[in-house]
């Protein structure tokens, strides 16, 4: 797949820091609420998720782009980006929730982690989607 400005190791990496980075935190989210009187699962799950998602955006960009000194300027983000990280972070929270409640797995960890990863791949296959625009210009 070609870039503008790249090639395509620089979007696996971007890929691999937004999945790695959303589990990890929210795990971290999940376990921080999880003490929490009153918040039930579904609640811990989309905040974990939610936040999980936007740290995992930051950290791409910083890591990745950054880091790299390569890849598409993204200083200026753009609002569909934005309303795409709260679809994902809603919808991949809630999927963690069912399966979390399917699998049987105890833990608010484990749900943290499982809302941060399908919120990330989610956002991923939405970054794709929006990144392979064959009319930038609409």
């Amino acid at each position: 797949m070609a870039t503008p400005g790249g090639g395509g190791g620089v979007i696996s990496a971007s890929i691999i820091v937004l999945i790695l980075v959303a589990a990890a935190i929210g795990a971290i989210v999940g376990l921080g609420l999880g003490g929490v009187e009153g918040l039930g699962s579904r609640t811990i799950a989309i905040a974990a998720g939610f936040v999980a998602t936007i740290a995992a955006s930051i950290a791409r960009y910083k890591v990745v782009f950054l880091g790299a000194g390569q890849g598409a300027d993204e200083s200026r983000i753009p609002m569909v980006l934005v309303v795409n990280a709260a679809i994902a972070s809603i919808a991949g929270s809630l999927a963690a929730h069912d399966l979390y409640a399917v699998v049987g797995v105890t833990g608010y960890g484990m749900l943290g982690a499982l809302a941060g990863l399908l919120s990330a791949v989610l956002m991923a296959m939405l970054m794709i989607t929006y990144h392979m625009n064959p009319y930038p210009g609409r």
